[in-house]
């Protein structure tokens, strides 16, 4: 995914601190319950750079997981890789990315800040907070280039031979071992490989916590295809992500389609569309599905002098195809899903219930056991229904605190149902399944309650009161 596609918001930084309280109060949400942390928080932090917490790290591979699921294990055209973050310099030289692959810079004299020239009406004086760097009256400096590739060494001898870089975007592996899984994986056109790893971009300018950062993770396929299919395609694969996203539980009216303008395009592109959601600063590219043509194919079969085209036995030809791909940051789509699933709810006695509101195949915790109080068997009870879920569900057993807080923390990592063995369980053999959206609660026969959570998850559907 190219830096292209960071596309401003639109929004200025005055207005940013309108609707800045939301954000505040999902970031707060998410260092309180474990999903994420700032790195390196006990020496101060290192801007732009977070780690994931127990109720993160399981999230970020629930989405990862179901976003393998839906690109490659369901298609029988689409294989997967894993190329390396370390490449060959010259693969970054004929991409373009050592050349182009730049934002334009600008330094304020006054409060000594740094700031993108194309993002100065969304950026934030250092000095007058509330006012951009165009309103604070301080003098900028001409924009000069800046690449946003770091750079490192290979090998004992520090001179430029031995200069490489960590990888921008995990697309450029994909595209250089084209030949070799047409050649080992007996596939066919059109087909996709996909990939989810690291990348790494130092932006000028990060924010909104984990939305833009310098180390994160990408989620992309190339999908290769006959020229003259590409448009056909494109429009497919657009449909099909929107179809994800909507399917995951995320607001269709906060979720659409914008396409690129030509003054927008990438250099490679013929066509791009992002999938755009409405963050609590506005709508914002959370994935973009480009049209690639066959420029990156053309470039590195040029500068490598290996053929990277398939045999078209109907025209009797070699033919570089098109690439059409879907790509997303793992970590923008993650503070997406966190984004759309929380909410406040006003209880009866005024008190505000915080609720993540996630789909049940996403969510970190998906059933919650607890004996009502210590004692009359209800432990050892709970424990034994806990053992005989764990297996089939991500359950967590909890018997400390009172079962109104019990409650509470499990609706704030977004548990869709909790189990609770009291006082009837000794007499009826049934428990209590209580339900995060509703606050329903039902009577269950503690030997089915297995079933009766796997159709539940099955029917789930976002509830219409759960809104931000």
């Amino acid at each position: 995914m190219n830096g292209a596609l960071n596309r401003a918001s639109g929004t200025t930084a005055r207005e940013e601190n309108t609707v800045s309280d939301h954000m505040e109060r999902v970031v707060a949400l998410t260092k309180r319950r474990g999903f994420v942390y700032p790195s390196s928080e006990i020496y101060g932090g290192l801007q732009a750079t977070y780690d994931y917490g127990p109720m993160g790290v399981e999230l970020k591979r629930l989405i990862k997981d179901d976003w393998w699921r839906d690109v490659v294990s369901q298609r029988e055209n689409v294989v997967g890789l894993d190329a390396s973050i370390l490449m060959a310099a010259r693969v970054w030289e004929v991409s373009g990315h050592v050349a182009g692959f730049n934002d334009p810079m600008v330094d304020c004299k006054t409060c000594k800040g740094r700031f993108r020239e194309d993002k100065l009406e969304q950026s934030q004086c250092l000095k007058k907070k509330k006012m951009t760097p165009l309103e604070c009256g301080g003098e900028l400096t001409e924009p000069r280039l800046f690449n946003l590739m770091f750079k490192t060494k290979a090998g004992p001898i520090d001179d430029d031979a031995a200069t490489i870089y960590l990888r921008p975007e995990t697309a450029q592996g994909i595209l250089v071992n084209f030949k070799n899984v047409m050649d080992t994986m007996r596939v066919k056109i059109p087909f996709g490989i996909a990939q989810i790893g690291k990348a790494f971009r130092n932006e000028i300018v990060t924010g909104n916590q984990i939305f833009r950062m310098r180390e994160f993770e990408q989620m992309e396929m190339e999908f290769f295809c006959e020229p003259g299919t590409d448009e056909e395609w494109w429009e497919y694969w657009k449909a099909e992500r929107l179809r994800w996203w909507e399917e995951l539980g995320v607001r269709k009216d906060h979720l659409r389609i914008r396409p690129h303008s030509d003054d927008e395009l990438a250099h490679y592109a013929r066509a791009c569309g992002d999938v755009e959601y409405k963050y609590p600063w506005g709508w914002d590219e959370v994935e973009g599905v480009a049209n690639r043509t066959d420029y990156d194919l053309k470039k590195h079969q040029e500068g490598s002098g290996r053929g990277l085209a398939y045999r078209d036995e109907e025209k009797k030809e070699w033919v570089v195809p098109y690439v059409v791909e879907p790509a997303m940051g793992v970590d923008r789509c993650f503070l997406t899903i966190l984004c759309d699933a929380y909410a406040e709810h006003e209880k009866p006695n005024g008190e505000i219930r915080t609720v993540l509101h996630l789909h049940p195949r996403l969510a970190p915790v998906q059933v919650g056991i607890f004996p009502l109080v210590k004692k009359d068997g209800m432990p050892d009870r709970a424990r034994a229904i806990y053992d005989d879920l764990k297996t089939h569900f991500r359950c967590l057993y909890d018997q400390a605190g009172s079962i109104g807080k019990r409650y509470a923390r499990l609706d704030e990592i977004g548990t869709p149902f909790c189990v609770t063995v009291d006082g009837d369980t000794a007499t009826d053999g049934t428990v209590t399944v209580r339900h995060r959206d509703s606050l329903d609660q039902d009577r269950v026969p503690a030997e089915t309650v297995g079933a009766f959570l796997r159709a539940a998850m099955a029917d789930w559907t976002r509830p219409e009161t759960a809104t931000a």
